[in-house]
């Protein structure tokens, strides 16, 4: 509505903005140096009580890299907050019948199935490092465990041909959401050599070019966790 004030932003707010600004104008990038306490109040008019509370909150999500006695940095990105306020989220949730964590499996697996395609769409390209993960899943799963850090690893490897790191970021923290859950769903219903087995079917369909066959794979692979929530339900 014209002629209606918009309300001030505080302090420290300008202060975020103002920090965000500087690493913009200046063409600045993850790792760069930044400014020093003394130097943005300097430059930007404010106390430092101001820029201690931007810094912390531009900390708090990843912009600003703080290394006590090397300095200020600019940060690489990071998803480690999103991550703790979705496993927080979800675990509130998980009983009454708005259970985030199976809307969370249910985005992952529209974006793995999209992947998958896209992969597969991108042409043959070098597959050796997936092989070694299966070979070492299968190995795993032939002494009793799948390690979660070799199922996530999987996923990691085979879509790196894309080129696109937000995928493996964005695949880290749906997977980090669920493993700090884990505790809370109850004991998996397929056991180690189930889990190879459908993560080597995903290999293979890509393998072939088999989109409709990497589409089923993909889907039988939420299956599990599917199951596992499901279990969740109030009327069960």
């Amino acid at each position: 509505m014209a002629g209606v004030p918009r309300p001030r932003l505080s302090r420290a707010v300008e202060a975020q903005e103002a920090v965000k600004e500087i690493i913009v104008r200046r063409g600045l990038v993850a790792g760069d140096p930044l400014p020093t306490e003394s130097e943005l109040m300097e430059e930007l008019g404010i106390s430092r009580n101001s820029v201690r509370e931007a810094l912390k909150a531009l900390q708090a999500v990843g912009i600003v890299d703080i290394r006590h006695g090397f300095g200020m940095f600019v940060g690489r990105m990071s998803l480690a907050g999103l991550v703790d306020e979705l496993a927080f989220h979800s675990r509130i949730t998980l009983l009454d019948g708005r259970n985030h964590l199976q809307h969370l499996v249910e985005i992952r697996e529209i974006l793995e199935t999209g992947l998958v395609q896209r992969l597969i769409d991108l042409g043959p390209s070098d597959m050796s490092a997936v092989a070694e993960v299966m070979a070492r899943m299968e190995a795993e799963a032939a002494a009793g465990e799948v390690s979660p850090e070799i199922d996530r690893l999987f996923h990691d490897v085979l879509y790196r041909p894309l080129g696109n790191p937000l995928v493996s970021q964005l695949l880290g923290a749906f997977w980090d959401v669920y493993y700090q859950l884990r505790g809370h769903l109850g004991a998996p219903d397929e056991s180690p050599a189930d889990v190879a087995r459908r993560h080597g079917d995903i290999y293979a369909a890509v393998l072939a070019g088999d989109k409709a066959a990497a589409v089923r794979a993909v889907g039988a692979h939420f299956d599990g966790v599917r199951n596992r929530l499901a279990r969740l339900r109030p009327d069960h």
